[in-house]
């Protein structure tokens, strides 16, 4: 019988250690012990930069035990939860690895989202103690007697800023909070420990350290488990991936902490990295330039629209990023026309290292595979990493495929989550147990290895935009080409309803254009792109500008909106427009 690629595993050759090596690579050890480690090691060292303050290793450790004790003194215990509502602060930090020390488990809640979903995910988690940022209290203050909450805990962005800093920040942002013996701010949250030393929680591997909540697999939120185990595996990968990095190289943390992405490759990663995180408790893509200029970072991850942003900032132009060593790419698919643009304006830029390019989802810790320096592929989002193992499926029979055959891809090892929160059915549909006696992953991404074992993203299942005839058409494929023209400054392309038989859709394409450029002439220069490049079944029906393609909170193309806004379009009335 053949060897299949995810038992033959090629992509080793690329790596200082053999596959056999590798199953025993994950330390047996909590996150906090992890990090705990670093900071013993370099304790002068700086472990996080937040405006102007910069936090030793030293001072987070002493900072994680302040937090694990009053913790402790307030009743938390192995195995509660702890809501979070809140972004990264030094506090924040402080709070996750507390939480792990005692064995507590870090609700992740985003603070964008609404009321309801808020106080949903407070409720199902039977926490009794949140932490909320203070401009996010006012959604707390709605719905503070439905989430009956022991403890309240505020934080404020001012708390760990440089004095003048801190003056400036607090004149500008006026907050009206009822403290009281509920709702305190964090430095009376500390002072509960004081008399208190926290019992630090054995080591289990599959205690789970924090709940992210994300779309998954099928549109529904759920909250990923992600533990001890699963973090510190996604940390190892990078430590033997064989990165160009020295020990406090600045790393630029963009990705919102209450994300999988941003818990482990934004957070956990760079500390388990010894690099000097630069906290950004909000992100705003517009300033992503001004961000880069600043703080100088070597080494930075983003997504794919963020990183058009970065290339159209007027701080970009002319710059020598030539100090930049990782540029990671993951969170979404990068189309070829982008990565086209972005490897050019890499190299215009003198940044030495091909674009890094990954590939994940929040059910495996966010990481499954990466482009490291000079291992790359044009195209490929990488090979697999150091201890995760990742095959090519047959949805439908279940068979492994082989080299260069397309189907769903499927990942296992110890990167996997523990499962959705309180979602027995929903876990049980991802992880699957196949004939090998391996859990694995079912992404719901469609894809193919090389025989070097490099990756290539086709399309997804559940986003295949299906014809009345039943062809499948990937809108990847067309978002690629359409990607190329330089006006276009991002494109997404989703299904319309057939207007000619009772089933099927075609795809229209959305495309965000230039404010100097003809938009009406782009729309038609696509468009006729389209028709003439692509194959008959795969031509769009339409051209949409729009002003701004939606983004989720993550920085990806928000397609379920645009779906949800013209999947009913009349594209019989005209082939482009602006809308």
């Amino acid at each position: 019988m053949k060897i299949k690629p995810s038992q033959e595993k090629p992509w080793f050759k690329y790596y200082p250690v053999t596959a056999e090596e590798a199953e025993n690579l994950v330390p047996k050890k909590k996150v906090y012990s992890y990090v705990k480690e670093i900071g013993e090691e370099h304790p002068e060292a700086t472990a996080l930069h937040y405006y102007g303050t910069n936090v030793k290793h030293s001072q987070l450790l002493k900072s994680i035990d302040d937090a694990a004790n009053s913790f402790a003194a307030l009743g938390v215990k192995e195995g509660d939860l702890v809501s979070f509502l809140t972004v990264a602060f030094p506090e924040t930090v402080a709070a996750i690895y507390g939480l792990n020390k005692i064995g507590a488990t870090a609700n992740m809640i985003d603070p964008r989202m609404d009321v309801e979903s808020i106080r949903n995910m407070i409720k199902n988690s039977g926490s009794k103690i949140l932490i909320v940022v203070d401009i996010a209290f006012p959604k707390v203050k709605k719905i503070m007697d439905d989430v009956a909450q022991e403890h309240i805990i505020v934080q404020s962005a001012a708390r760990s800023l440089p004095l003048i800093k801190k003056i400036a920040m607090k004149i500008a942002v006026k907050t009206d909070i009822p403290y009281s013996d509920v709702v305190v701010n964090w430095d009376k949250f500390l002072s509960y420990g004081k008399d208190t030393v926290a019992t630090e929680a054995p080591y289990v591997g599959d205690a789970v350290v924090a709940i992210t909540h994300t779309g998954g697999t099928t549109g529904f939120p759920k909250g990923v488990m992600l533990t001890n185990d699963s973090m510190n595996a996604v940390a190892t990968n990078f430590k033997y991936a064989g990165l160009y990095y020295h020990p406090q190289d600045r790393f630029l943390g963009i990705i919102p902490v209450f994300t999988s992405y941003g818990m482990v490759c934004g957070l956990h990663m760079p500390l388990c990295m010894h690099c000097e995180l630069v906290l950004i408790p909000k992100f705003d893509p517009t300033k992503f330039g001004k961000l880069v200029k600043d703080f100088r970072p070597l080494h930075m991850i983003s997504t794919p629209a963020f990183y058009e942003m970065l290339m159209n900032s007027k701080e970009m132009k002319g710059m020598d990023l030539s100090f930049l060593i990782t540029l990671g790419s993951g969170g979404d698919t990068m189309n070829e026309g982008l990565e086209a643009k972005l490897n050019k304006f890499m190299d215009e830029h003198h940044i030495r290292y091909p674009l890094a390019q990954g590939y994940g989802m929040s059910e495996v810790s966010a990481a499954a595979s990466f482009s490291v320096n000079d291992k790359f592929k044009s195209k490929s989002v990488g090979i697999p990493s150091v201890v995760t193992t990742i095959g090519i499926f047959d949805p439908e029979t279940g068979e492994e495929k082989d080299y260069y055959e397309t189907g769903e891809i499927c990942i296992s090892g110890p990167t996997l989550m523990k499962g959705y929160y309180n979602k027995p059915e929903e876990t049980e549909n991802v992880l699957r147990e196949h004939a090998d006696g391996k859990i694995w992953v079912h992404s719901g991404d469609i894809g193919y290895l090389d025989e070097d074992g490099f990756l290539f993203i086709k399309g997804r299942v559940k986003r295949m935009i299906t014809r009345f005839d039943g062809h499948k058409v990937f809108p990847v494929n067309i978002e690629s080409m359409v990607h190329e023209h330089e006006s276009v400054k991002n494109v997404c392309v989703i299904g319309v309803d057939d207007r000619s038989h009772s089933q099927g859709q075609y795809p229209i394409v959305m495309i965000e254009i230039d404010e100097t450029a003809d938009k009406e002439k782009v729309c038609k220069d696509v468009f006729d792109e389209c028709q003439a490049r692509l194959e008959e079944r795969g031509k769009p029906v339409a051209v949409l500008s729009i002003e701004k393609i939606p983004l989720t909170g993550s920085g990806k193309n928000d397609y379920r909106t645009l779906e949800g806004l013209y999947s009913k379009f009349d594209y019989t009335m005209q082939e482009t427009a602006s809308v």
